[in-house]
């Protein structure tokens, strides 16, 4: 049985996951689109992604589970729980450093991306972007678009993967860790949904709304990111200090 903590820990991770690339910045593009949109396409594509990381979910928990019994006394040495907060501090040094704070630093950072991006031509995001809005994109590609953003994002994805480590922690048996993380696959396209239905009822008077939030997106998506890398190694390292008894 999970307690409210746990829960209300576990919406807040899906609602951070909410604001990723393949669950909201791709979804706001389709929902750019001028004219009449079509709502099969988006609805699909979340379809998609939730179902890649339910699937994803699935899989992880059961080799956490299978991980955890095998090696249940090597996790709880004091080895591991060194390493462990090892792990934790190199998260959170690397979410204070990886991403400038000062506005000369964000400058400097965005003027070399432009630079690179026209060097190199269109970068990722660009060329997504072009595939979300096209019109005439068949369902193939809806479907494409979507496996390809969540497979780029899993891997960097830490409140999924930190949600993955708090349902396996809670000991659930198997049928209720898979409905709590299709409940936390719902909640992770909840955002994208609301936005869906404000679009069909406003029509283009959403549009700039939409454009704030993926102007907003583009310019604090890697500072979100920066962030929860540095949440993450605080939780970790003392988690792992915790249970060395250096902290009570």
């Amino acid at each position: 049985m999970l307690s409210l903590g746990t829960i209300g820990l576990l919406v807040a991770l899906a609602l951070i996951d909410s604001t990723s690339f393949g669950t909201l910045l791709i979804p706001v593009w389709l929902l750019l689109v001028p004219g009449r949109i079509q709502p099969g396409k988006l609805l699909l594509f979340l379809a998609t992604v939730a179902g890649f990381y339910f699937v994803v979910g699935l899989l992880l928990t059961s080799g956490a589970t299978l991980f955890l019994d095998l090696f249940n006394e090597a996790i709880h040495s004091t080895p591991f729980l060194v390493a462990e907060v090892a792990v934790g501090a190199v998260l959170a040094i690397l979410g204070i450093t990886m991403e400038p704070w000062t506005r000369a630093g964000k400058a400097k950072r965005a003027e070399a991306r432009a630079v690179r991006e026209t060097q190199q031509g269109p970068g990722r995001m660009a060329r997504m972007r072009a595939r979300a809005t096209d019109g005439t994109a068949p369902v193939g590609a809806v479907v494409g678009l979507a496996l390809t953003a969540a497979a780029i994002e899993v891997a960097s994805m830490l409140p999924y993967l930190a949600a993955i480590g708090t349902l396996v922690a809670a000991d659930l048996p198997w049928a209720g860790s898979a409905l709590v993380l299709a409940a936390y696959c719902l909640v992770m396209v909840l955002p994208a949904l609301a936005l869906l239905g404000l679009r069909l009822a406003m029509h283009e008077r959403l549009s700039p709304l939409l454009g704030s939030i993926e102007a907003w997106m583009r310019k604090n998506s890697r500072e979100m990111i920066a962030w929860v890398v540095f949440v993450i190694g605080v939780y970790v390292g003392v988690g792992g200090a915790q249970e060395l008894g250096w902290i009570k």
